[in-house]
């Protein structure tokens, strides 16, 4: 088995720090983590982002466990050497520790994740304890967190306060998560962060210097809004163009009587 093939397991995610790159996307169902998968994608993260891209919310908070156990089977049926972490949804692990073992093991055993991640840092150092204690391997997630939007105001806000990205990065790493990402920080600041810690942070809106970079599917693949233009998504391809393009054709034939031909009837 080549190196490129080899499954992608949480001490060989830490084991690449420093020695190279790691992707990671989104995936919510099946037929998508198998194409990044098979494309060679580190990590699928089954983000509790689906509440906006897939359920059409506004938010990522009306995202339920049993929502995120789903999903998440889905995709660690597709994934044969992706790293499948999933999202712990809100309010599935800000109770008590004992809540989120509770909960964190329930995508383990039931959707055969390999790893979970939640949304802090100094703030969740006992739930993240907790998870590391109970071999359940997690990831933190500082900077600007999706399920604060209510404390914050409003999605898209840069964190800037270096002190307090560094007390909840070694925090977290101290209480035994196995990687960080950073969201929306600074460039400078996630640099200054990745050289400090021993475990990977993988980017989303924090720069080119984090040990990884991270996308939401959707976006990279252009299936979402066009007005949503923050300035750290790359389009890498434009499906929604080209899919609204197919659906109108295939409309258009339909009312036309041109499709089927006899080349597409039996």
């Amino acid at each position: 088995m080549t190196e490129t093939n080899r499954p992608m397991t949480v001490p060989r995610f830490m084991a690449s720090k420093g020695k190279r790159k790691l992707s990671m996307l989104t995936a919510y169902d099946f037929t998508f983590a198998s194409i990044f998968d098979a494309a060679g994608v580190d990590s699928l993260l089954v983000g509790d982002s689906m509440g906006m891209v897939i359920q059409g919310h506004d938010t990522t908070l009306p995202v339920t466990m049993d929502q995120m156990i789903y999903h998440s089977r889905l995709v660690s049926r597709a994934a044969k050497r992706a790293l499948v972490i999933a999202d712990m949804p809100f309010m599935s692990y800000q109770v008590s520790p004992q809540q989120a073992v509770e909960n964190a093991g329930r995508l383990i055993k039931e959707a055969s994740v390999a790893a979970v991640k939640l949304e802090g840092g100094e703030n969740q150092a006992r739930t993240i304890r907790a998870l590391a204690e109970a071999d359940i391997p997690v990831m933190a997630h500082v900077g600007m967190k999706p399920q604060s939007v209510r404390k914050l105001g409003g999605h898209g806000k840069v964190q800037r306060d270096f002190d307090r990205l560094r007390a909840d990065a070694l925090a977290a790493q101290e209480a035994g998560a196995f990687g960080l990402l950073l969201e929306l920080i600074p460039s400078a600041d996630a640099e200054k962060l990745t050289a400090e810690l021993q475990i990977p942070t993988i980017g989303i809106g924090a720069g080119p210097h984090c040990d990884g970079q991270v996308l939401v599917s959707y976006d990279m693949l252009g299936l979402t809004s066009h007005d949503f233009t923050p300035k750290f998504l790359k389009r890498f391809v434009d499906i929604r163009t080209a899919t609204e393009s197919a659906a109108r054709a295939f409309a258009e034939e339909v009312q036309s009587g041109s499709f089927p031909d006899a080349a597409h009837s039996h």
